[in-house]
C-alpha cells in the first residue's frame, strides 16, 4: 500500500475505506472485514457515523496486527470544548476497543473549536492520538481558526472529486504541507461525472473502470482518498489503482472538469446552526 508522509512525520495509507452511512446492523462489520481482506489498511469512521463499535470489532476479528491498520475517527460538535472533547475521545476509544487512534479529526469547524483542538493536542502528547486534523474547513474557516492553533493540522478532510478540486484550499494548505483527504471522492455516485467523455476515454485506454480512473487522478494529485462501498467486488476494485499512471496531459484534461464548488458549502448561512442541533451522538451510550 502506497503511503503519504504527513507534516507531523507520521505516514498515512494513500487510500482508505470510508464507512459513512453504512448501517450499524452488521453491514459495517462485514464491509470493514471485506475491505481488510481486500488489502485496505486505513479505515475512516466517526462518532457521528454511529458505527465505531462495528469498525473496532471487525479490526479485532480480522487477525491483522493493530499497528498494521490506520484508524481515523472524528469528534462531533456536541463534544467540542476542552473537557467535553477529552470525554468524547475516551468514548470513541472505548467503542473502537483501541488504545490509540491513528488520526483524530474535528468533524465540523463550528462551536468551541479552540477548546476541542487543545484537547486533541494534549491527547496527542499522551499517545492517545498519533495525528490530529480537521474536516470541512474552507479557506475562510481555516483562516478563522488555524492561526490560533499551537499545532498545525496534519490533514483537512473535505469534499473532493473531479467536479470540485479545491484549488483555492490547496494553495492555503500547501503552505504548511497539510494534506487533503477526500470524502466523496467519486462524487457520491454523480451520474454526470461517471459519464464524462474525458473519463470514459481514459477508462477505455487503460482498461479500468471510471471509478478507478477518478481515484487514480486524485491519488496522483496527492489527495488521500476514502471511497466507500458495501459491495465486495467494488471494494476490491477501488483499491486496484496502482498498476497504471495517467500522463501529465491526461492529468491536465481531468483538471478541466473542475466546477469550483461541491454539494456542501460549510460557509453557507445556516449550516452551523443546522449541524450544531443535528443529532445526539450519545443518545444510546
Amino acid at each position: 500500500m502506497e503511503k503519504i508522509l504527513l507534516n507531523d512525520g507520521n505516514e498515512i495509507p494513500a487510500i482508505g475505506f470510508g464507512v459513512f452511512r453504512i448501517p450499524n446492523d452488521g453491514s459495517t462489520y462485514q464491509a470493514v472485514l471485506d475491505a481488510l481482506e481486500a488489502g485496505y489498511r486505513h479505515i475512516d469512521t466517526a462518532v457521528a457515523y454511529f458505527n465505531e463499535e462495528e469498525v473496532g470489532r471487525a479490526i479485532k476479528d480480522s487477525g491483522i496486527e493493530r499497528d498494521q491498520i490506520f484508524v481515523t475517527s472524528k469528534l462531533w460538535l456536541q463534544d467540542y470544548g476542552y473537557e467535553a472533547a477529552k470525554k468524547g475521545l475516551e468514548v470513541s476509544l472505548k467503542k473502537l476497543g483501541l488504545d490509540y487512534i491513528d488520526l483524530y479529526l474535528l468533524h465540523q469547524p463550528y462551536g468551541d473549536v479552540a477548546g476541542a483542538w487543545r484537547a486533541l493536542e494534549e491527547a496527542k502528547k499522551e499517545g492517545k492520538i498519533k495525528s490530529i486534523g480537521v474536516s470541512n474547513m474552507t479557506p475562510k474557516l481555516w483562516g478563522k481558526f488555524v492561526p490560533n492553533f499551537k499545532t498545525i493540522p496534519a490533514v483537512n478532510q473535505v469534499e473532493f472529486n473531479p467536479y470540485f478540486q479545491q484549488v483555492e484550499l490547496k494553495k492555503v494548505l500547501d503552505k504548511n504541507n497539510v494534506k487533503i483527504e477526500a470524502w466523496g471522492p467519486l462524487g457520491q455516485g454523480n451520474r454526470d461525472l461517471f459519464n464524462e467523455p474525458i473519463i470514459k476515454k481514459l477508462s477505455d485506454k487503460y482498461n479500468k473502470d471510471v471509478g478507478q480512473i477518478i481515484l487514480r487522478f486524485e491519488n496522483q494529485e496527492g489527495i488521500i482518498v476514502l471511497p466507500k462501498s458495501t459491495h465486495k467486488a467494488r471494494i476490491a476494485s477501488n483499491l486496484n489503482i496502482f498498476d497504471f499512471s495517467l500522463t501529465d496531459d491526461e492529468i491536465d484534461q481531468m483538471r478541466t472538469l473542475d466546477k469550483g464548488h461541491g454539494s456542501h458549502n460549510p460557509d453557507a448561512p445556516g449550516v452551523e446552526e443546522m449541524l450544531l442541533s443535528a443529532f445526539d451522538v450519545h443518545e444510546n451510550d
